[in-house]
């Protein structure tokens, strides 16, 4: 491996890994709070912590906010608000693990927006079929669902995190379509407090605001969960926007969130077990994400021939 693709692979997978211990992190802290006001109080602090940050690097922040404030907005509405929005409200209705394997079908969405939106991005009749055998773990695992009305909530519960993987489809070729250099911590510290703060605010009329104190248990999910945002969201950024990435290639790393994501909620959650459909599905995304890595190592050998 080069050392260019060395420079990608690593903070792929950093921020994959990272993100993977997202799913036990809200579900440690929903239970004292709710959905929309714990997104938004998230990521509202991820994107303080970036901000001194992004503001050593670039002492001319503020010009860059300024010239490209729509595009940093729309970028926060897009990405922190609705996105969010629906990874939260997703994962308040499904257990940790499911959550963390329809999540990790990630790529397929995103390999299908890139296809019609970036012509340097197609997908071959080798990668789709790779990438449907892919999604077929989460297909396998939204059946397997229970009957009656548990079911039918966490069936809903993994109809809403679909969706938020297709908003995720449409960001990410947003930013890598994105033609001004904009620094990458300008534009997820901007975006996140934006979004972090529409998201606190959106959430009281819809479910109040609950001013009691909380136990340790909730502030140390904050923690956790608010600087892994403020890592992961950051390194992505930054490498969706290097020049000559392919935006399907880069997010097949993210077959790695399910693997760990389940592991991990299966390992600390108390109500949280492994099962024989969602091990199952959690293989096969596996094996898709090894052979798509394999498919695109053999793309590299021709091309250096």
């Amino acid at each position: 491996m080069d050392g260019y693709k060395l420079n990608i692979t690593l903070p792929a997978v950093l921020a994959c890994l990272l993100w993977s211990s997202a799913f036990v992190g809200i579900k440690l802290g929903l239970p004292y709070t709710t959905p929309l006001q714990f997104a938004g109080i998230r990521f509202f602090i991820s994107g303080l912590l970036v901000l001194p940050v992004a503001i050593y690097y670039n002492p001319k922040f503020l010009i860059f906010f300024r010239e490209n404030i729509k595009f940093i907005l729309s970028l926060g509405l897009l990405q922190t608000f609705l996105q969010y929005a629906l990874f939260y409200t997703g994962i308040s209705k499904v257990p940790g693990s499911v959550a963390a394997i329809v999540i990790g079908s990630g790529p397929l969405f995103i390999a299908l927006v890139a296809h019609y939106f970036m012509p340097d991005d197609k997908i071959s009749w080798k990668k789709g079929s790779i990438i449907l055998f892919g999604i077929s773990g989460v297909a396998l695992v939204s059946l397997g669902r229970g009957h009656g009305s548990e079911g039918a909530i966490q069936l809903i519960g993994i109809l809403i995190l679909i969706g938020n993987n297709i908003i995720s489809g449409f960001t990410n070729v947003i930013i890598a379509l994105e033609k001004k250099k904009i620094p990458p911590m300008v534009l997820s510290s901007g975006s996140m407090i934006f979004g972090g703060l529409l998201l606190f605010l959106f959430s009281i009329p819809l479910e109040g605001f609950d001013f009691s104190p909380k136990p340790i248990q909730y502030y140390l999910s904050l923690t956790w969960l608010s600087m892994l945002s403020a890592v992961a969201i950051t390194i992505w950024v930054t490498l969706l926007k290097r020049p000559n990435i392919v935006v399907s290639d880069l997010n097949l790393w993210k077959f790695i969130i399910p693997v760990f994501g389940a592991f991990l909620a299966w390992l600390v959650l108390p109500d949280e077990t492994p099962d024989w459909i969602s091990v199952s599905g959690m293989l096969i995304t596996g094996a898709a994400l090894i052979l798509l890595n394999l498919l695109n190592r053999g793309k590299g050998i021709k091309k250096n021939c």
